[in-house]
């Protein structure tokens, strides 16, 4: 990989030192980073992987082993999509895009659940759909929707402080590409970085 991600996780622990948090996240996406196992070799050790396999249907026994490579390295990986998916796949982490968040209002208890949130609205609905942490964006420009509104590092940091006080820790994400921009959101009050640039070669 061109970036040196180790250093760049050093640097990102410096938001939160507790090792029960990844400090990293490894976003797939369909046009940039589609394949998991990519993602999975760029992640160090202790981070995140959210496999975002939507308009497809992933084999459960390839969802087993991503699970167990996943394991192995001490990543944690979370499938997007429904609960039910999850279920059927023997995964215990789920990622929500906004929108399905806004539609449940109690997450069965025992899933790990992370979910996308773009405002204060989606923070709230987060935390009464029992989500147990959220991934806040887009902070900065990204190359997936270029010329879209972005949140910026102060109102990232309200979101945080939002969803820290109703017991979920936030995560950024979006426009994320390098150790510069992860050292621009200290102090911000996030519990790591996710990112899908910033794991590409």
């Amino acid at each position: 990989m061109g970036r040196d991600l180790k250093r760049m996780a050093r640097a990102a622990r410096w938001f939160d030192p507790d090792p029960a948090y990844a400090v990293l996240m490894a976003v797939t996406d369909a046009r940039r980073l589609p394949d998991p196992w990519t993602a999975l070799a760029a992640l160090p050790r202790g981070g995140a992987l959210i496999w975002r396999a939507y308009g497809e249907e992933p084999g459960y026994e390839t969802a087993r082993q991503l699970a167990a490579a996943a394991r192995a390295k001490g990543c944690l990986l979370l499938v997007a999509g429904s609960l039910r998916l999850g279920a059927r796949l023997g995964i215990a982490g789920i990622h929500l895009p906004e929108r399905d968040v806004a539609r449940r209002r109690v997450i069965a208890a025992g899933t790990l659940v992370t979910a996308a949130c773009h405002s204060e609205r989606a923070v709230l609905e987060a935390a009464r759909a029992g989500v147990d942490a959220v991934l806040i964006s887009p902070v900065l420009p990204t190359q997936s929707h270029p010329g879209a509104r972005t949140l910026g590092v102060v109102r990232l940091a309200r979101l945080a402080a939002l969803a820290g006080a109703l017991g979920m820790p936030a995560y950024a994400l979006g426009g994320i590409t390098d150790e510069t921009h992860i050292r621009r959101l200290r102090g911000t009050g996030i519990a790591g970085v996710a990112g899908i640039s910033l794991f590409l070669p």
